[in-house]
């Protein structure tokens, strides 16, 4: 990844801040990338861009943007905040479970609290949108997209675990496994050749 914007006339809290999200991508289908943050939300903002890629086709998008307000004028608590997107296309199936909002959203709560990521007023939505084709369209198969949107703040400006947490999202969001866990197809293809 390269490095984050012109930061030399930040204060230190923020470039601390944007240092910390220089995390390796743990996981090879992940591409990270910095992109233009807002300009009008925050005095100091940063933001980063990340897709997942399964052989041709990117599986899942997603955007995370730090805000840092030194003199808290804005209307979240404390200094930083951390607002995250991520989408993802859905089987029919899955598209089609009543759980699918919670289920998703867990997967944001479970990956700031097992790595780590201290925050506090964490808000946000979970969308299912569907898509059929009709007229010169009709043949394109329905698709249903999912978008998860989170905004918290940070309990400190070392941002390294929101960063993984938000990677962590994106790949269950793609249907990913966990990094600890193999998968098998995989495995006995490997063991086979």
């Amino acid at each position: 990844m390269p490095p984050l914007g012109r930061v030399d006339d930040a204060p230190p809290a923020f470039r601390r801040a944007v240092e910390s999200l220089h995390v390796p991508a743990v996981r090879p289908e992940v591409v990270i990338e910095e992109i233009p943050a807002p300009q009008r939300l925050a005095p100091y903002a940063v933001a980063m861009s990340a897709s997942v890629r399964v052989g041709d086709d990117d599986v899942a998008l997603g955007r995370l943007i730090v805000l840092y307000d030194p003199d808290d004028t804005r209307d979240w608590p404390g200094p930083f905040r951390v607002v995250a997107y991520a989408s993802a296309d859905l089987e029919t199936e899955i598209a089609s479970d009543p759980l699918l909002g919670q289920v998703a959203w867990s997967w944001l709560v479970e990956a700031l609290t097992s790595l780590g990521a201290e925050h506090h007023t964490l808000s946000g939505t979970v969308t299912r949108a569907t898509s059929e084709g009709f007229a010169a369209k009709a043949d394109e198969p329905t698709t249903t997209e999912l978008e998860l949107r989170a905004s918290w703040s940070p309990s400190t400006d070392d941002l390294s675990a929101h960063m993984r947490a938000w990677l962590a999202l994106l790949s269950s969001a793609a249907g990913l496994p966990p990094v600890d866990v193999t998968d098998i197809a995989q495995h006995r293809q490997r063991t086979a050749d």
